[in-house]
């Protein structure tokens, strides 16, 4: 190999000994360490204080900036013990990563002396440079005016020296730049058009919570070859490489004992997790070589999105203590699995009821199969806004590829809750009712026996399965903010249940008991829903793009034109009526996915082009010259027959040159495309132009990997996947 190469390898695997190990104590002892949380509340605030700001939190009431002062006053105190110089305002603008800005604690004491100061005015606002974000054309770059603004319900915490202040992004005039906002105000939509229907079963409900459960899966590479290859950096996934004689298809790496280097990475992740109050919980090889994945125990769905913003950040710092570097994109390497971040998603109340796992009478049954039939309808409507939800340029790669949920918004819902709702629409008073192998008589139209989790099986190639007491929103992508997705389905849900609760509301009105007026009004929406957005069937195959085509789901492949749904009437109804997003709002943020996609493939076209002129043209030309100079001495010692003796050296030259001029060509039309792409005004359009050079990139990619073959191994100048996905 190249001596570049040679040398970034052996230090790779040098690094192998590297072994850093969190501290011994118990995860308990230290889990939230770094969280002002209720327990440090209780300690540093005074007994007012403290209930003024629990109840903030728990019922939205605002601050005076007297309190405020005396919060700020405690939070400085604890942060002070813990080493904390800074504060920052952190927050989750539209550019997909977080954000911060951080202020020194220190003033003038007014008596020539510095002091550590910080007031409830610093802790509610700050005004951060609106016009260098993206925003959708909301602000222009003269109009610099911004505002984060604290989110009390998402707990304060310390990030090295740096107190760090979970809050919202909005513009001086008032519209969300980020993603805490619109995910806040679809969450309590949720809230607010569940919390009657609950009443119904239990007056006591004053509340309904939104949970998530994320499964974040991510790659390790080793650092020295990460920076070996500037596709890798500049775009987080390799452009071109020959896909390894091994990679994944003996399924070996699935499960498997985890390499003693990465598990000392993910007990030094869990323990930085753990002080940071995040409950991880799960830790495994993925299916991909060098992949893997964490999750952390349930949490109210606000909150467990911050701490999945944080964790991410906390990975590539911890990563690199070990000599790695974690890869998010959603498929770094070509023909093996790619990344997703699962969203296991539900709905619970503050009476401590699951609003998706069956009740142990009539009445939980019928409250869980309300919610059920309404979460379905709502995926029904909205699958297509569901699907742009998650679409971009990363994760474009990955859906619709034979380890991810395919571009199109179905639910699977196990052979057990198939059979209740073909049962439910039949059922007369009286009928038994066989489910999971079980015998029970009805004595009402809707008693349902119990339904144990391990009643559902799994399909992972829905996009939406109902997996026993949640839903599983396996379409999102591994870099994403898990807010997009968890806004768009909440927003749903509770435009539907808004509808069902009306519905309702005639069916009682006329005299019916609430258990025959529930299944009067569910009857309708089961045999809308049935055959359409429910299939428990292989959405892998062409069949299924068809079938689901003819049931009228969305299967729109392009991510220009996905996004395109936010806009749809359907969408700006739903949103605008429930206070998530106004109509400018919406069009803003389409304007920002389609220059985000157009940047994003804007980047990897330029670097494929570079890289194909740079790297690998010089090192095919290189060998082609060996194999020429070869082919001379052939000629010269074999005149009479070096034809025949030289036939392998004529046959690689050959190829070489055909491949090279493959490469130049394709290079040389996709920058032309670039150009023309470059000059057009409107975003979306542009973003369509942009859709073919993201196609056009794979036709480049095929000549390379087929050098890659063709060329010695000693003079190829990027390290290969062999080595970047076994070198642990």
């Amino acid at each position: 190999m190249s001596k570049l190469r040679f040398d970034v390898v052996q230090d790779a695997f040098k690094k192998r000994a590297l072994d850093v190990t969190a501290p011994a104590e118990r995860p308990s002892a230290y889990f939230g360490e770094l969280v002002f949380n209720r327990e440090k509340m209780r300690k540093y605030l005074d007994i007012k204080t403290y209930e003024a700001l629990v109840d903030c939190i728990d019922n939205g009431r605002s601050l005076d900036l007297a309190t405020a002062d005396k919060v700020a006053e405690g939070m400085k105190e604890w942060a002070l013990g813990h080493g904390v110089t800074h504060i920052t305002h952190w927050f989750q603008p539209l550019t997909e990563v977080t954000a911060e800005k951080h202020d020194s604690l220190m003033e003038y004491d007014r008596k020539g002396g510095m002091i550590e100061s910080f007031n409830g005015k610093s802790l509610i606002q700050q005004e951060p440079d609106a016009s260098s974000f993206p925003s959708g054309g909301i602000r222009a770059t003269f109009e610099a005016r911004g505002y984060t603004a604290w989110d009390p319900t998402s707990p304060v915490f310390i990030q090295d020296d740096t107190l760090c202040i979970p809050t919202v992004f909005i513009s001086y005039t008032g519209e969300a730049l980020d993603y805490k906002t619109p995910l806040k105000k679809a969450l309590k939509a949720v809230s607010d058009a569940a919390v009657p229907i609950c009443k119904l079963f239990d007056p006591k409900v004053s509340k309904v919570h939104s949970y998530l459960g994320w499964e974040q899966e991510y790659f390790l590479v080793d650092e020295d070859l990460y920076a070996a290859r500037p596709d890798l950096i500049l775009t987080g996934r390799t452009l071109m490489g020959h896909a390894s004689s091994k990679n994944q298809q003996l399924e070996d790496h699935y499960f498997a004992a985890i390499p003693t280097r990465v598990a000392a990475f993910m007990k030094d992740l869990e323990y930085e997790g753990y002080k940071l109050g995040i409950p991880l919980k799960t830790r495994h090889n993925e299916v991909a070589p060098n992949q893997f994945e964490l999750a952390p125990i349930f949490g109210e769905c606000n909150l467990s999105n911050d701490q999945n913003q944080m964790i991410m950040n906390v990975m590539n710092k911890v990563a690199r203590k070990h000599g790695f570097v974690v890869l998010l994109h959603e498929k770094p390497f070509d023909g093996i699995n790619g990344s997703g971040k699962h969203n296991n998603w539900s709905l619970g109340t503050d009476t401590g009821t699951l609003l998706l796992a069956p009740g142990k009478d009539p009445a939980g049954n019928l409250q869980f199969v309300t919610f059920f039939v309404n979460i379905l309808a709502a995926v029904q409507k909205h699958n297509a806004l569901l699907k742009a939800s998650i679409a971009s340029a990363t994760n474009a790669h990955r859906l619709g590829a034979n380890e991810a949920p395919p571009a199109i918004v179905s639910a699977f819902l196990g052979r057990t809750m198939t059979e209740v709702l073909h049962k439910l629409l039949e059922l007369p008073s009286g009928t038994p009712i066989e489910i999971a192998g079980k015998k029970e008589t009805s004595v009402g139209i809707v008693e349902i026996p119990e339904i144990f989790v391990d009643n559902t099986d799994r399909n992972r190639t829905s996009p939406f399965a109902f997996t026993g007491n949640r839903f599983e929103f396996r379409a999102v992508g591994s870099s994403a903010n898990c807010a997009g997705a968890m806004t768009a389905l909440s927003g749903a849900v509770a435009e539907q249940l808004l509808i069902f609760k009306k519905a309702l509301d005639k069916e009682l009105a006329s005299g019916k008991a609430l258990e025959v007026a529930v299944m009067d009004v569910l009857k309708p929406i089961i045999s809308s829903i049935i055959d359409v957005v429910c299939f428990d069937g292989n959405g892998y195959t062409d069949e299924w793009k068809e079938e689901a085509a003819r049931r009228g789901l969305d299967t729109e492949t392009s991510v220009p034109e996905m996004i395109k749904s936010f806009t749809k009437p359907e969408s700006v109804e739903m949103f605008t009526s429930l206070g998530i997003y106004s109509p400018k709002e919406l069009e803003a943020r389409n304007e920002v996915k389609w220059e985000m996609y157009t940047k994003k493939v804007q980047i990897e076209s330029r670097v494929m082009g570079r890289m194909a002129i740079n790297h690998v043209i010089p090192a095919a030309l290189a060998y082609q010259n060996i194999l020429l100079k070869n082919l001379k001495m052939m000629k010269e010692a074999f005149p009479d027959s070096y034809q025949e003796k030289a036939a392998v050296t004529i046959t690689l030259i050959e190829k070489i040159s055909h491949r090279i001029d493959q490469l130049q060509k394709g290079v040389a039309k996709m920058i032309e495309a670039r150009k023309s792409a470059n000059t057009i005004e409107n975003e979306y359009e542009k973003a369509k132009a942009y859709h073919e050079i993201a196609e056009s990139l794979f036709a480049i990619r095929r000549p390379i990997d087929k050098l890659e073959e063709i060329v010695d191994n000693d003079m190829w100048p990027l390290p290969k996947y062999r080595e970047l996905l076994f070198i642990n």
